[in-house]
């Protein structure tokens, strides 16, 4: 069970202070936007090189652009433990995959909430992990979508079947009130954002989320 902090809910003019705060965190979340495959632009890759000089923290990206097969390698050859490309924007998906894999990066898919798992089932093997938004991709602060936990649980059977470790991760809404449902139904990584740097105490928060999804740990 590892918790993502998502510094787009940081403060931004200072984000290695930011990062210093969440000691505890196993990755940390960046989303890359560009205001045309979602409605909102934030940071990109120079930010990332910067800020990757002020912690060891593993960057798990998460790119909600069109280009993703263009500019997901770039993030990989920058050092990026981790990148995600939604599937509803990769031109090539398994190429992108595999290309990212072999730059040193882990490779991992992301979908919107209406779109459905199974047609990529067959290519689960080529990843490393699968992100399923629990909002429509876009802004922080949204309200968890329920209807998304079928879909988790059928991701986490798909993902059993192929006999191979493949993390599942969730962003969208995760709270105190949420990562259990999210963690019962088969998640193992949470993307935490609002729930995390509005707390009084942002680690003792990830340490708060980390605990409760343990507790439903199958």
């Amino acid at each position: 069970m590892q918790i993502a902090p998502s510094i787009l809910n940081a403060d931004l003019a200072n984000l290695a202070a930011e990062v210093a705060r969440v000691p505890s965190a196993e990755l940390l979340h960046f989303d890359v936007m560009d205001n045309h495959f979602v409605p909102n632009m934030t940071l990109g890759l120079p930010v990332v090189e910067s800020l990757m000089k002020h912690t060891d923290k593993p960057m798990d990206i998460h790119l909600m652009i069109e280009d993703a097969d263009t500019w997901a390698p770039q993030y990989a050859e920058a050092g990026c433990y981790s990148v995600t490309f939604h599937v509803e924007a990769a031109k090539a998906p398994i190429r992108l995959a595999r290309e990212l894999r072999k730059l040193g990066s882990r490779a991992a898919m992301a979908l919107k909430p209406a779109t459905p798992i199974e047609p990529y089932a067959d290519m689960l093997t080529e990843l490393d992990m699968v992100l399923l938004m629990t909002v429509e991709p876009g802004f922080g602060g949204q309200k968890f979508l329920d209807l998304v936990l079928p879909k988790l649980r059928r991701t986490r059977e798909l993902v059993k079947r192929t006999g191979q470790e493949i993390w599942i991760e969730v962003d969208g809404g995760i709270s105190l009130e949420t990562i259990e449902r999210a963690a019962d139904a088969g998640a193992d990584v949470f993307v935490a954002g609002t729930a995390v740097y509005r707390a009084d105490n942002p680690d003792e928060m990830v340490n708060a989320l980390r605990a409760k999804a343990t507790a439903v740990q199958h």
